[in-house]
């Protein structure tokens, strides 16, 4: 091979390289607020729609300050039992958030069974046959647990059949709302109190309370 086609095929080589390593560098910046949040039963995979309308109206309040959303990946069925799988998701999904991304704090939030999955990241022990057998995991590693800003739970059973939310772990981080007749957080016997806290006034109380954290 002569010296000048060497130099051509070592150029080309680098300018390969140099596309291939491109992508890198390109990656997504770690939010300065990640929000993590479980959808109520029967809703499609995502945040839900209690979780946008979370995100809506905390976003403006953050200052400029980024913010990323999650969706708990799990069944969301009428199979309670698999609200132990969302719990490791989330786990499993903050874990991994926070060993690329030390400084980002998270919001931890749930609607209904997806209130339920953040409940175990708590502690809270499972409900039992009261609603139906809900499963049950093990609670948010400690290690992980000083990267948790603020937690906003709606619909909450275990508010109604276990322990609240404010009452444990997350004491002091955490917020728990539940509509006047709601019967899965209250002793309430209106099943339609349970289907709007979307366009409720705890949207916009539960933002506050989370910005005022993070």
């Amino acid at each position: 091979m002569s010296a000048r086609v060497a130099a051509i095929a070592s150029a080309v080589a680098c300018t390969v390289a140099t596309l291939v390593a491109a992508p890198s560098a390109s990656a997504e910046p770690c939010p300065d607020v990640q929000l993590v949040f479980a959808r109520g039963t029967s809703e499609p995979p995502g945040i839900g729609r209690v979780g946008q309308a979370l995100l809506d109206a905390l976003t403006p309040q953050l200052g400029g300050r980024t913010i990323a959303a999650y969706g708990v990946d799990y069944p969301a069925t009428y199979d309670f039992l698999a609200a132990a799988n969302g719990a490791t998701d989330a786990t499993n999904f903050i874990s991994a958030t926070v060993a690329q991304c030390p400084s980002t704090r998270f919001v931890l939030g749930g609607y209904s069974q997806g209130a339920a999955v953040i409940d175990m990241l708590a502690g809270i022990p499972p409900l039992g046959n009261k609603i139906g057998e809900v499963g049950s995991a093990p609670p948010l590693p400690v290690a992980l647990d000083g990267n948790v800003a603020a937690v906003a739970v709606f619909g909450n059973p275990s508010a109604k059949f276990s322990i609240p939310i404010t009452n444990s772990t997350f004491s002091g981080r955490a917020i728990d709302l539940c509509a006047d007749g709601d019967p899965i957080c209250s002793d309430g016997r209106n099943p339609f109190a349970h289907t709007h806290y979307e366009s409720s006034e705890f949207i916009p109380q539960a933002a506050s309370f989370v910005a005022g954290l993070v």
